[in-house]
């Protein structure tokens, strides 16, 4: 299968300081590839590199053209949507205004209506509270809307970080099952950053462990998941 994102010797650096160093990686088309490691690591940095908000060396291509160097936004347009960590919604405005914002770089004006009704169909809840003001969403209900208004986006790529952090696990479990339906359904491909190791292996299809900003583990899922250090070290058993 074609890689949707080819990411070839990445480096990545915040000022003077270092924390990528020459990383390859890449996602298939309709595939979900998850990046996990220890806090430090580099995996919120490599996000932050596909879509150009931090200074890189390296390739990216994505679909097949050169996106290293662009501007954020112009990635954006290409398709490539950002759920960054701590969610990012626009607390001060409804549900129904933050997915507005999502979908507006789209020039499809007319197909965003059918938009809402195939986003609520997977978060029901987003539905019963479309008036509501989003920083008095419970924080499951606000990660569903982060997501919910990359999806307005319509993104090949989906770029998704810590999805799982601060939330109950039952409403962790049914984000994740969201995630797969999303994949199945729409062909939307995702690159994941997770620190629940067991439950990013189970959604994604290949996985890389990062450690002090190289790759040291690579391969599909299952072979990952097999691996006698990440067994011991991030699946604890």
């Amino acid at each position: 299968m074609a890689r949707l994102l080819d990411v070839r010797g990445l480096h990545a650096q915040y000022g003077a300081s270092r924390v990528l160093h020459g990383i390859d990686f890449g996602v298939e088309e309709g595939g979900i590839t998850a990046i996990l490691g220890a806090n430090g690591a580099g995996k919120t940095t490599t996000l932050r590199a596909v879509c150009g908000m931090v200074k890189t060396r390296g390739e990216i291509a994505f679909a097949g053209g050169r996106i290293d160097g662009r501007a954020t936004e112009g990635i954006v347009r290409l398709g490539v949507a950002h759920v960054p960590e701590g969610r990012g919604t626009f607390v001060e405005l409804s549900v129904e205004e933050n997915l507005r914002l999502g979908a507006c770089t789209r020039r499809d004006k007319a197909e965003v209506a059918g938009d809402f009704e195939r986003i609520y169909g997977y978060f029901p809840r987003l539905r019963e509270r479309r008036r509501q003001q989003a920083g008095t969403l419970s924080g499951g209900e606000q990660q569903m809307l982060a997501v919910s208004r990359a999806l307005m986006l319509r993104p090949r790529l989906m770029l998704l970080d810590e999805p799982s952090f601060g939330l109950a696990p039952r409403i962790v479990q049914e984000l994740f099952e969201i995630f797969g339906e999303i994949n199945r359904k729409d062909r939307v491909s995702m690159l994941l950053v997770e620190q629940n190791a067991a439950l990013a292996l189970r959604l994604a299809d290949h996985a890389y462990l990062l450690e002090t900003g190289r790759v040291v583990i690579s391969g599909t899922a299952d072979a990952v998941r097999s691996d006698e250090a990440v067994r011991r070290s991030y699946l604890g058993y």
